[in-house]
């Protein structure tokens, strides 16, 4: 804890604030101490102006009953410790306390020593020298003491009943002193009320500046230790939810564009990797197999041109080159499934690409009497694509037509359009993790090629599985198990069982629960879990708009795909033309238009016919 910054953040600040809070605390009891013995003073001075006004009278006339009358009533009050009249030579000729009248003071002591500091009275005293502060025992309170000096006036000298020398400047001092034990106690009231609001004023600001680091540095800082630890064990599909916009929250939005351009160039790597190890497999392949092929289809056609009197033997050895021939067309798909790169985009006129690709048909179609039409939409854009990797879908998909067309009145028709769609029904879902980043795509339970998502489900009692459509929007979800609105619905990842189900939202159409599935770096899917209606929401994806596409329809009249086998037909090896076909070429398909940003789907009916939609992103 004592490395952490902001423990040393919160203990610095801690610091600093006990220094200022400490120092001004210190400064204003010092402050109010001082205002409060002024207050004390001025009201000193003032009472003995009262009383040496109050008997200077008296003192002219030398009535000393009733100068010590008014010394005994004044120094009744509590506040007041004593009142005495001193002559020059320090003996108390007036006292509150009659045992001290008569009395000799020292001139070193508390009351003489300020005006016999040089061994003799000043004559003249400022009023901040007159006050002193001592304690008269070690062990009694304070008090406060002020000495009023009795100058010599002519009334003084004149007097007939004790004249005064004119030549003397002071005749005597009055000195009275007060109790400051109330004031100490108010002091000392002020000094603890001062030590409160200090420690709550440290504590308050300790606590609010420890709620603020906590929340605005360490929680961030956490996380990105968190987010740090989870790319070590290599979870690139981890990101830091942006929720704020400062420093940090720029850092976190920097380490997410980190993570992503680091997961692009792991599965950039791991696709280079991959291909590279089908490339030397294709490699090996082709050069341990073409060779002895080569010589097997060699010699096989020149027994066939030698036997052509044995048709026995012209049978298998036409069983010998057919079986050759299909052996070197596998290879070749190989190597063309092998070889798929990253393509490299350019404006591209599609009506150009695919008069190239009928170009390359011309022979097949007139060999099997099939009719090609095209039917170009007007003023199609152009495309950004790879001319050469859209060309060969195009070829493939021709092909596979003209092999699906065993009629005599064959028909294909290519239809290119401009279209605005909505994201819904077309976006693709390459991604889904639940709240603890594991993978919820299902690639052994594919729709309509792509890999689904798949859910653990669990409803009124029973449990079972759910694949949604990873086309956001389209529903054709499969379930494992029969649902209605009543149902009681929990959705779980299947593998750590963490509920995908919102506490908070509900379906805005039939007031159920939703299912909200993190997408990685592209927000949530959100969705009615009850499945009773089609509610779906994907914020990240709606917040674009509608994108507008170039279609390229391809329609045939051949025999059609079995329903069963829509969900396999992009599979790799997985072919409907039994040992005509190798499977690849429908992959390959797949992987160039998703590497366009584009969809491909197909809809056929059996004996029918099969019509393919391909649409690519104008931009």
């Amino acid at each position: 804890m004592f490395q952490k910054i902001a423990f040393k953040l919160i203990l610095v600040v801690s610091i600093t604030s006990i220094l200022i809070i400490g120092i001004y605390s210190y400064f204003n009891i010092k402050s109010q101490s001082e205002v409060l013995l002024s207050e004390v003073e001025r009201h000193a001075n003032q009472l003995s102006e009262t009383v040496k006004n109050s008997t200077r009278y008296d003192m002219l006339l030398n009535q000393r009953e009733r100068i010590q009358e008014i010394v005994n009533t004044i120094g009744k009050d509590k506040a007041i410790s004593s009142v005495r009249i001193m002559n020059k030579e320090g003996i108390i000729i007036y006292s509150s306390n009659e045992n001290d009248i008569g009395e000799l003071l020292d001139k070193n002591a508390e009351s003489c020593y300020v005006c016999h500091a040089k061994d003799q009275p000043i004559e003249r005293l400022e009023i901040k020298e007159r006050t002193r502060i001592f304690k008269p025992f070690p062990d009694s309170a304070r008090v406060m003491g002020i000495i009023n000096p009795i100058y010599n006036e002519k009334s003084c000298w004149e007097s007939e009943c004790h004249a005064h020398p004119e030549d003397a400047t002071v005749l005597g001092v009055l000195d009275v002193t007060f109790q400051l034990d109330k004031v100490d106690a108010q002091i000392e009231e002020n000094k603890l009320r001062e030590f409160l609001f200090a420690l709550i004023s440290i504590t308050s600001i300790a606590l609010v500046i420890g709620f603020f680091v906590k929340r605005w540095l360490d929680k961030p800082i956490k996380n990105l230790l968190r987010a740090t630890d989870e790319i070590a064990i290599g979870n690139f599909n981890y990101t830091i939810e942006k929720t704020r916009n400062d420093e940090l929250g720029k850092l976190s939005q920097a380490f997410n564009k980190m993570t992503k351009k680091l997961e692009d160039m792991k599965q950039q790597i791991f696709q280079s990797d991959k291909m590279a190890s089908l490339g030397q497999l294709a490699a090996g392949v082709a050069h341990e197999i073409n060779n002895p092929l080569t010589g097997v289809l060699t010699y096989s056609s020149f027994l066939l041109k030698r036997t052509k009197d044995n048709p026995e033997m012209q049978e298998d050895l036409n069983v010998i080159v057919r079986e050759t021939m299909r052996s070197r067309e596998i290879i070749k798909g190989l190597l063309d499934f092998a070889r798929q790169s990253v393509p490299k985009k350019n404006k591209t006129d599609i009506h150009e690409v695919i008069d190239r690709a009928n170009k390359v048909v011309t022979n097949q179609l007139k060999i099997k009497q099939i009719k090609l039409t095209t039917n170009y939409g007007e003023k199609i854009p152009q495309i950004v694509a790879d001319a050469n990797q859209i060309q060969q879908v195009i070829l493939n998909l021709l092909l596979n037509a003209i092999d699906a067309i065993e009629r005599k009145d064959g028909q294909i028709n290519i239809t290119t359009s401009e279209i605005n769609l909505s994201p819904k029904g077309i976006t693709h879902i390459k991604e889904a993790v639940c709240n603890k980043n594991h993978n919820l795509l299902d690639a052994d339970h594919k729709l309509e090629g792509n890999p689904s998502i798949r859910l653990k489900v669990k409803a009124n009692g029973t449990e079972g599985f759910i694949n949604l459509d990873p086309i956001y929007g389209r529903h054709k979800h499969y379930f494992g198990l029969s649902l209605n609105k009543k149902s009681t619905i929990d959705l779980k990842c299947p593998q750590c069982n963490i509920s995908l189900i919102d506490k908070v939202k509900t379906c805005p159409e039939c007031g159920g629960p939703i299912y909200r599935i993190p997408i990685p770096k592209m927000g949530f899917l959100e969705g009615c879990a009850t499945f009773t209606d089609d509610w779906q929401s994907w914020e990240a994806v709606d917040r674009g708009g509608d994108k507008r596409f170039v279609e390229i329809k391809i329609s045939d009249n051949g025999c059609g795909i079995p329903p069963e086998n829509m969900n396999k037909i992009f599979d790799p090896f997985f072919s409907t033309k039994g040992q005509k076909g190798n499977g690849l070429g429908l992959s390959v398909i797949w992987g160039i238009i998703d590497n366009h940003d584009g969809t491909i789907t197909l809809k056929s009916e059996l004996n029918a016919g099969t019509t393919f939609i391909i649409r690519l992103p104008e931009q």
